[in-house]
């Protein structure tokens, strides 16, 4: 059963006989904590004129309070020069909003009793058992011995020192392994011809950038998470994640590939020019990617998922509902506590934020924009952003494919959501 969206009447049926398609705005005035229709107004004005400018082809946006829509948007095109329109069923590459996804279906292994999170990574792969930092010094770089084995728990915190082989110090020799910025942007395995778990076994030979539980590093950690599940599991990382998250939640359109019956649903992927104009960007791992007609092999859980606004909204509710979507339980509260508060204490790089088992916190009021204390989420690099904040009941979702983006439109959409929010709760504490 989808979220319900509520009736748009007349103004649909005027676009339609007008021959417009429909980009709606919708809101539920009235209560407190409710929005105001007057400053919804600023969020379709905000949309419009990124689009008008060309700072961005198109973009879905989605509000939900109570995991009823407040506000749901489709506007600008879905692909510019095939002329199709956006619409609330487009597909988008989530990139790595993968990761929480992921998250949960390693988590859920956890409240079965099947994995533990301080358990050493090399019980699942071996290669993990012994592996290398490098170390920048006078002299240059040197490789040393990890001082302790990476755990579940490291992988799931971003604190296990796995890069994506950006630094200067280990770029050649992830280059050298197919991995890193030389294999187009260095999360990207949708080209890989292998399993995840082949391509996890190779990076274990490769250094790592800081000791394990010493600092937050972003990298391929949520990747190496997926072939940990696969191996307890016994399934591959697409099937499990379709018995534990996307199908019990009816999540229908979250998928690694799209099926090539629905490649029109797929939007383009476009890139912030010189003058922050959205031009399209190329085919290949650096633009379009290999989502329909790649090898179709490589179920990163990193950033392989494709998605669209109101399925992740699904899950983002269910996430919100302390593990629970109607009836249906993924996860119980407390497991729940510990992906959404701070796990890495002051290791994250941003003042007054943290890092749980899988979603960005905000800890301090100020800390990222008009966030409340208590809001996660996190976003994906083909322009995409979510934010939960439980106090206010919201999930809020922005869906575009801009990569790379020089826009701030990501940055100014969840103020704009805020701005509207008739709300008495205090957003600090």
């Amino acid at each position: 059963m989808r979220i319900p969206v509520l009736a748009v009447g007349v103004l649909l049926l005027a676009q339609a006989a007008a021959g417009q398609p429909p980009t709606p705005s919708l809101h539920r005035p009235g209560s407190p904590g409710d929005f105001s229709p007057e400053r919804v107004a600023r969020i379709d004005r905000f949309l419009d004129r990124y689009v008008d400018d060309n700072r961005i082809a198109g973009a879905v946006a989605l509000v939900l309070q109570d995991g009823r829509t407040v506000y749901e948007r489709a506007v600008g095109w879905r692909d510019r020069e095939a002329g199709r329109r956006m619409t609330m069923d487009t597909l988008f590459r989530i990139a790595s909003q993968t990761k929480a996804i992921t998250s949960v279906a390693l988590l859920s292994l956890y409240e079965e009793g099947l994995v533990g999170l301080d358990d050493p990574v090399s019980r699942y792969i071996p290669e993990y058992a012994h592996t290398r930092v490098a170390v920048r010094g006078e002299s240059g770089v040197t490789l040393v011995d990890a001082r302790r084995p990476i755990t579940i728990r490291d992988l799931l915190t971003h604190t296990s020192g796995i890069s994506y082989g950006t630094d200067d110090s280990v770029a050649a020799l992830y280059a050298a392994q197919g991995l890193g910025p030389a294999a187009g942007p260095g999360w990207y395995t949708a080209d890989k011809d292998e399993p995840i778990c082949a391509t996890s076994e190779r990076l274990a030979r490769l250094p790592f950038v800081a000791q394990p539980g010493t600092e937050w590093v972003y990298g391929y950690g949520i990747d190496v998470l997926g072939c940990v599940v696969e191996r307890i599991a016994g399934l591959p990382l697409d099937e499990v994640i379709r018995r534990t998250v996307t199908g019990p939640l009816a999540m229908t359109d979250t998928r690694f590939f799209v099926p090539p019956a629905e490649r029109d649903r797929l939007a383009a992927v476009y890139a912030s020019d010189q003058s922050g104009h959205a031009v399209r960007a190329p085919e290949g791992a650096s633009g379009q990617g290999h989502y329909v007609d790649g090898p179709r092999r490589s179920f990163a859980g990193g950033a392989g998922l494709v998605s669209t606004a109101r399925d992740y909204a699904r899950f983002l509710e269910m996430i919100r509902n302390g593990g629970r979507l109607g009836t249906t339980r993924l996860l119980g509260p407390r497991t729940v506590a510990l992906m959404t508060t701070n796990q890495v204490g002051a290791l994250y790089p941003v003042p007054g934020m943290g890092f749980g088992l899988g979603f960005e916190t905000t800890d301090r009021y100020g800390a990222n924009g008009t966030d409340a204390v208590g809001s996660y989420g996190w976003g994906g690099a083909y322009g995409t952003l979510y934010r939960v904040d439980p106090e206010a009941r919201l999930v809020i979702l922005l869906m575009l494919q801009l990569l790379p983006n020089s826009t701030d439109v990501r940055v100014l959409y969840p103020n704009l959501v805020h701005q509207a929010l008739l709300d008495p709760a205090p957003a600090r504490r």
